[in-house]
């Protein structure tokens, strides 16, 4: 049997953020994939997964669990939202309608560790969230 890596791990891209006009800092030389951005590490990855977030919170007013999954994974995108929203609550003891702080490691690492893993079907090292964070942070 064949081991599968989902895309989101072999893009070093956890939360498989869409390629856009953004550009991040860790950015893969090569863009082969194309939709998601591919990121040289995981820290990398994470790292603009915490931007990404925070833009929601600062920028659109998105601050809520509920918000932000309901943005990241649209029902439009053939996404099952509340699932993913319920299963974001489950792992992370967070309630829907708890309010994100992009500064909060208390409430920014574990929303990502959950989303990487609703995304990958795999725990996400902590490791290197911490280490994405600490990049976002710096």
């Amino acid at each position: 049997m064949k081991n599968y890596t989902p895309r989101g791990l072999r893009n070093c891209n956890p939360l498989n953020i869409k390629r856009s006009h953004s550009l991040f800092q860790g950015l893969a030389d090569e863009q082969t994939d194309p939709v998601f951005y591919r990121f040289k590490t995981m820290a990398w990855g994470y790292r603009a997964a915490f931007i990404t977030l925070r833009t929601y919170i600062q920028k659109h007013g998105i601050c809520t669990v509920r918000e932000i999954i309901n943005r990241w994974a649209p029902p439009g995108d053939r996404n099952d939202t509340a699932h993913y929203i319920k299963m974001v609550c489950c792992l992370t003891g967070f309630k829907a309608d708890d309010i994100m702080d992009p500064y909060d490691s208390r409430k920014m690492i574990p929303l990502v560790c959950a989303m990487s893993r609703i995304e990958n079907g795999e725990r996400a090292c902590i490791k290197d969230v911490t280490e994405g964070w600490q990049r976002y942070m710096g």
